[in-house]
């Protein structure tokens, strides 16, 4: 198959490697100058394997990257009341510069009290209202970590985004909604296609840009994808063999566009990365260094 492929790659994991690495000189500068390093606190409430192991990731990410870590998992029965309490309480520790929750949350706790219960200069995940509010306003802060990951594989497509017909399919406030902002930002005309959208493949046809965050299984044909398009796939599905696959099809997208992610390997590491990298922009922020 590698022989009649024409797309080039966009190895998220190998980005993501070289970040971190460049994450690790600046923590240890900072902790030589500020006497600590950034902190991220981490809480999971219930025991979803899934959530989990998405957690251990987190953890890893930050002893790469020289960022300390603190662990919160709760039981499956802990009360919205005492997770407010916490996140109170990690609101105003002076340690902590990031926190997040791993979602999703039990049925009985509201994600989207709880998420806006963190202060905005903590909101390591970019989902608070002010932070996307920001983003929105040309003002970007703290952005979401996934469209944020995307932008930096963008990025190394070394292509001008001004001008390009950006197409995004789904409308998550997690992803479909800040992507837009971000590629707004980079100049991009840009089109949210959802649930409602009329012959979404019209749509794809055009785009010099497709971001695939619909969350279904081969929605974006192979054949729809313009030729020399960007193809940025942030879908992530396990098939019954184990094997994992995003929204695009993929072997047959990589031979009309000119740069495709991989699933795995694509936007997932990055999304971490930006989670890190946010903390790290967290961290100067409190101890007021602007360099």
């Amino acid at each position: 198959m590698n022989e009649i492929m024409s797309a080039n790659i966009l190895d998220g994991k190998a980005l993501a490697e070289r970040m971190r690495l460049a994450m690790r000189e600046q923590t240890h500068m900072l902790f030589e100058k500020h006497g600590r390093a950034p902190g991220l606190a981490v809480i999971l409430v219930g025991d979803d394997p899934a959530s989990h192991v998405y957690v251990k990731n987190k953890k890893i990410g930050c002893e790469k990257a020289g960022i300390a870590s603190f662990s919160y998992e709760l039981d499956a029965n802990t009360t919205q009341q005492h997770l407010l309490g916490l996140i109170g309480e990690l609101n105003a520790d002076p340690k902590v510069d990031g926190i997040l929750i791993q979602l999703p949350v039990p049925a009985h706790i509201n994600s989207k009290v709880i998420l806006q219960a963190i202060d905005p200069s903590k909101d390591v995940d970019g989902f608070h209202p002010y932070n996307i509010g920001c983003l929105t306003v040309r003002q970007p802060t703290l952005r979401s970590c996934t469209p944020y990951g995307c932008m930096k594989l963008l990025e190394e497509t070394g292509e001008d985004l001004h001008g390009k017909e950006a197409v995004i399919v789904g409308a998550s406030n997690i992803v479909g909604r800040p992507m837009a902002m971000e590629l707004l930002l980079a100049g991009a005309t840009v089109t949210i296609c959802h649930r409602f959208t009329q012959n979404l493949q019209a749509h794809i046809e055009r785009a010099d840009i497709v971001v695939a965050a619909a969350g279904k299984q081969g929605l974006v044909q192979g054949e729809w994808i313009k030729k020399g398009a960007i193809v940025i796939d942030v879908g992530i599905h396990r098939l019954e063999d184990g094997s994992l696959t995003g929204d695009v099809d993929f072997e047959a997208a990589s031979k009309r566009a000119a740069w495709i992610t991989p699933v795995p390997g694509g936007v997932g590491p990055m999304t971490i990365t930006m989670l890190l990298a946010n903390t790290i922009q967290a961290f100067r922020a409190h101890v007021g260094d602007d360099e």
